[in-house]
């Protein structure tokens, strides 16, 4: 007895210094950092606190935050609909074939970014390459560069892959032998999807929504490139206010950015279980 209570004791100690790299790379990296944030959000040059940071972001930043939302959204939206068909087919592939499919999409991601997005620039431009395409069935010029479907263009793109491999990741472990007992049950193919596989694979299409959504309502630069300078984003807005030194603004938009998404994926796991599936 004795001797199963000091191994047990030795197994928690080595737990605890296993676990002290981690909590100081948390702490340095990850709390001081909001710590810092939210103290130049409530406070200004003078160090005096204030709200005026906040609500500037209400009276000013607002319609700017909602295109970003709008845009995020269609985005996201747009990555789920190519997404999901892709890795449900990826996650019926043969093993080999598995892994030729998705190193062919992660093959995009060893580019740098600026590159993909500049590419863009060149392939949507009045005489690039979908407008000569175009042109050849007498269709065009169609102006795409410096619109908001130039921008989504860019957020599908280059988040698609971030889409894919989570729902690829949970579906390839699905047990298909549900699938079959539901057809032998009658079930046809929509109903299929709709009862088995969409319910199984509900935390991987989560997972994809969140890695989405969050890099494209925050992007500023493919917005930068794509929209030639037309209208802003959040994420611009942060950049602009960061390189005229008002710290405290970047600080108060952050912040509030921050606290919405995390409300919003506050909300959409309160309707999903611990294994993913949706609460009745």
């Amino acid at each position: 007895m004795k001797k199963t209570v000091a191994v047990t004791t030795q197994r928690s100690l080595f737990e605890r210094f296993a676990a002290a790299p981690h909590l100081v790379w948390s702490v340095l990296f990850i709390i001081t950092p909001l710590l810092f944030v939210a103290y130049y959000a409530f406070t200004d040059d003078t160090g005096a606190f204030t709200l005026l940071n906040l609500s500037a972001f209400f009276t000013d930043y607002f319609g700017i935050f909602l295109r970003s939302v709008k845009l995020a959204v269609i985005a996201t939206l747009i990555c789920l609909v190519i997404g999901y068909p892709v890795a449900y087919c990826i996650s019926r592939a043969k093993p080999h074939t598995q892994k030729i499919l998705l190193m062919l999409i992660m093959l995009p991601m060893w580019m740098n970014f600026l590159l993909r997005t500049y590419s863009w620039m060149t392939i949507l431009q009045d005489k690039g390459l979908i407008n000569s395409f175009l042109g050849l069935f007498g269709i065009g010029p169609l102006h795409i560069l410096g619109t908001e479907g130039a921008v989504v263009v860019g957020m599908v793109y280059d988040y698609l892959p971030y889409m894919i491999v989570p729902i690829y990741t949970v579906m390839s472990k699905l047990d298909y032998r549900l699938v079959e007992a539901a057809h032998d049950l009658g079930c046809n193919h929509l109903g299929v999807l709709r009862r088995v596989i969409l319910p199984l694979s509900i935390s991987g299409v989560i997972s994809g929504i969140t890695m989405v959504f969050v890099p494209s309502i925050s992007t500023f630069y493919i917005s930068q490139k794509l929209s030639g300078g037309k209208f802003y984003l959040i994420g611009d807005a942060i950049e602009s206010q960061y390189l005229n030194n008002n710290y405290h603004m970047v600080a108060s938009l952050s912040l509030v950015l921050m606290l919405i998404l995390l409300i919003g994926l506050a909300i959409v796991n309160h309707f999903t279980d611990e294994e993913g599936g949706m609460v009745p």
